[in-house]
């Protein structure tokens, strides 16, 4: 089952490992959640929101500093 992962050099990670981190690499790039849950097939943005609310939670700093440098 790994072989392929093990051939091309990377680590032996579940396809749903996988699946969870692109979508955490792609909030925390500020890519649309819509967009994501699209990319993801869920049905509702709420659904996608739900699950990775850790990653917009860590964010939220980043909010406060550009809207802070914005009304500079």
């Amino acid at each position: 089952m790994y072989k392929p992962l093990k051939a091309a050099g990377l680590p032996n990670i579940r396809f749903y490992d996988v699946r969870h981190s692109h979508a955490t690499m792609l909030l925390q790039a500020n890519v649309h959640p819509k967009i994501v849950s699209e990319r993801l097939g869920h049905s509702h943005v709420d659904i996608t929101m739900d699950i990775y609310s850790h990653v917009t939670e860590s964010m939220e700093g980043l909010v406060v500093d550009t809207l802070d440098e914005f009304l500079d």
